[in-house]
């Protein structure tokens, strides 16, 4: 029933998160770079911080946790955030040139894929000792090159729509769509997203022994978020300075209702991870679900995405070929994220419990011993410097 509960708060996010920009629709006259920033602040700020909040206990604070004895999983923690801030920032730009649909699901595809080899390959680069390539079994390594299947699939999917649309439609549907463009930014973002669950592995262990199993993640995830921040804020400025647009900040008439919606979709943006991190904490018992968390996330968002893209008719128009290349190419991708779980063999992932009653099971039952009597001849002992005193045979065993 646990892991039942942990994926319902998982899917919950993942919802949450592909309605986040629903209400950016409803912005009214600032420019993109405005827009995405003022969200970010409540999305990568102020939400996150009030999550981590969460994850202290009583009679502690949250800077106890950043300290010169973890100073080197902070930097890494914060240093992937700001990487995966160029895949945030890139992201938005693939909805702005694809839609909701197409956009989010090759950025998301191809983050649920990288995101799963990443993790391991940098962790084992500053952390050789634990073992983390263990973790990149075949079955592991068939999932990613499904997925990347998966992503093929809706990328000619995605080129059909736009080699069937009119201009006019085309521009109806997704304002500045351009499929060249877009599926460049997009891959780009996916690549660039993965670094987020590289930086929840480098934060994994900032958090207080007393932390319930629900909110130990959260303190990484503001970690992830604040470097992500920064990035999108330096390009956000540069394009404020560029287009002339800090006018739009200006606009006090406008605080109101942008502010409200802005709030509300940095709201729904980390619903993602906050359920993410709730989530998990009914999983503890499945290291497999456990493990897969990240890209069962990055799946449902894929999935919900792609509703909301129905639903917003970016999809109008096009013949039902089309569309049934687009479903068969989210089939393929949701599949890829469950299918390492669905190949796993004992030898893959064997249970501590499991080592334990093996090693127990040989100590019960000892290896037999054999016994192999050699005679001594006078000259053999006279040879070896013993006596005839000496027993005149040797044992072993």
């Amino acid at each position: 029933m646990d892991i039942v509960i942990g994926l319902l708060i998982i899917a919950i996010g993942a919802f949450c998160q592909s309605s986040c920009y629903v209400p950016i629709n409803r912005i009214k006259e600032w420019s993109w770079e405005s827009y995405w920033i003022v969200q970010g602040v409540f999305a990568w700020l102020i939400f996150p911080f009030l999550g981590a909040l969460l994850a202290v206990p009583a009679g502690h604070s949250l800077c106890e946790l950043f300290t010169s004895d973890n100073s080197v999983d902070i930097g890494m923690t914060i240093l992937f955030g700001a990487l995966w801030g160029v895949g945030g920032l890139t992201f938005g730009l693939s909805m702005r040139y694809l839609g909701v649909a197409l956009g989010q699901s090759i950025s998301l595809g191809t983050c649920a894929g990288l995101g799963t080899i990443l993790g391991p390959v940098m962790l084992h680069i500053f952390y050789p000792e634990a073992g983390h390539l263990e973790k990149l079994t075949w079955a592991v390594i068939i999932g990613v090159i499904v997925t990347l299947v998966g992503i093929s699939i809706i990328g000619v999917a995605g080129n059909m729509k736009a080699s069937m649309l009119s201009d006019e439609e085309k521009k109806k549907a997704v304002k500045d769509f351009n499929f060249p463009k877009g599926i460049a930014i997009a891959l780009l973002a996916g690549f660039m997203s993965a670094c987020f669950n590289v930086g929840l592995e480098f934060g994994s262990g900032l958090h207080f022994a007393e932390t319930g199993d629900m909110y130990k993640t959260l303190p990484a995830t503001m970690l992830v978020t604040l470097g992500g921040f920064v990035t999108n804020a330096v390009y956000c400025f540069y394009q404020n300075q560029k287009n002339k647009t800090w006018g739009d900040y200006g606009k006090t008439s406008l605080y109101l209702n942008n502010l409200l919606f802005c709030a509300l979709a940095g709201l729904l943006w980390y619903s993602q991870f906050f359920g993410l991190s709730l989530g998990k904490g009914f999983l503890t018992g499945s290291p497999a679900l456990m493990t897969f968390a990240f890209c069962i996330l990055m799946a449902l968002n894929v999935v919900f995405s792609n509703v909301w893209g129905i639903i917003l008719k970016e999809w109008k128009g096009c013949s039902r070929k089309t569309i049934v290349v687009l479903i068969v190419g989210i089939v393929v991708l949701i599949v890829s994220t469950f299918l390492p779980e669905l190949l796993k063999s004992d030898k893959d992932e064997t249970p501590a419990a499991e080592i334990e009653a093996v090693v127990e099971e040989s100590e019960a039952f000892p290896i037999p011993t054999v016994k192999v009597e050699i005679p001594l001849s006078d000259s053999v002992k006279e040879a070896i410097g013993v006596g005839n005193s000496a027993p005149t045979e040797v044992i072993v065993e």
